[in-house]
């Protein structure tokens, strides 16, 4: 099935309910020949022109669910959203930039993801559409299961408040070039409200917000003047990131495999911390 628009689209999916959406594809094929998935019946997302763009509205970006990492890597993009852009720049090689989107990035919820810090730290909301209409929740109530995806819905847009402000995307891999994320971490500056966001991929299931970690450094941050903090608050931020987003080694101390591990990716994150932190205060 290939619907041209939305409404056929959700209309598509009440007539065939086993069937799963796609657009891309580059989750779905990899799960397929893993042996993981055997879909009844495909809906092909790829014709829905209105799912592929994006543009302003009220103050905040709506982003089609369709837009494609390569389409969100350009300088227009970047210009307005430089965290995500930056993370659409690592999500793999050309060809799954190309074909890979973030509607896919989002309702596969792959740990990894490297747009869903992005998201979760600039508080970004989707909108789910189905045949009852549609409704917006907060990405992070949909990735955590509080609300997640009804029966018939797709997810239609993204909607991201413009806060034209520093953001930084930074990600740890354990190799050279576009890789799977071992640890990520993405913060944004609120000048309006005086505060810090951020958010660590890839260590959780989810997105994990450090927010006490957020409420202490703001408090650090000279918001009236060039914006300057102590390099050892900045370096205590990401210890309380790390101490706060990665759980304690595992008993039977640090120097099993698993607690070496652990130790390592604490450390990892606390790095990411401090220099998007440095980053986004230069």
């Amino acid at each position: 099935m290939l619907p041209s628009s939305l409404d056929e689209a959700v209309a598509a999916l009440a007539a065939s309910p086993a069937a799963v959406p796609v657009a891309g594809g580059t989750d779905l094929m990899g799960a397929v020949n893993a042996g993981l998935l055997r879909p009844m019946a495909l809906i092909g997302l790829g014709r829905i022109n209105e799912l592929r763009g994006w543009q302003y509205q009220d103050g905040s970006a709506q982003l089609g669910a369709g837009l494609t990492h390569a389409r969100m890597g350009r300088p227009d993009f970047a210009a307005l959203m430089p965290a995500l852009a930056a993370a659409a720049r690592t999500a793999g090689p050309p060809q799954v930039r190309n074909a890979g989107t973030l509607g896919g990035n989002i309702v596969t919820a792959d740990p990894a993801g490297d747009t869903l810090p992005v998201l979760a730290a600039l508080e970004a909301t989707v909108t789910l559409v189905g045949p009852e209409g549609s409704r917006e929740v907060p990405v992070s109530h949909l990735l955590t299961g509080l609300d997640p995806l009804r029966g018939g819905e797709l997810l239609g847009y993204v909607r991201i408040p413009l806060l034209h402000a520093p953001q930084v995307f930074l990600k740890a891999t354990n190799r050279t070039g576009p890789a799977r994320a071992g640890a990520s971490v993405a913060l944004v500056l609120d000048p309006a409200r005086r505060a810090v966001r951020c958010a660590v991929g890839a260590v959780a299931p989810v997105p994990l917000r450090p927010l006490e970690a957020e409420q202490w450094v703001s408090g650090c941050i000279d918001w009236d003047g060039d914006r300057a903090i102590d390099p050892a608050a900045a370096a205590a931020f990401g210890e309380y990131v790390a101490s706060a987003c990665v759980p304690e080694p595992p008993a039977g101390g640090a120097d099993g495999a698993a607690g070496v591990m652990v130790t390592r990716i604490r450390r990892t994150v606390a790095v990411l911390a401090r220099r998007a932190l440095g980053r986004a205060l230069a």
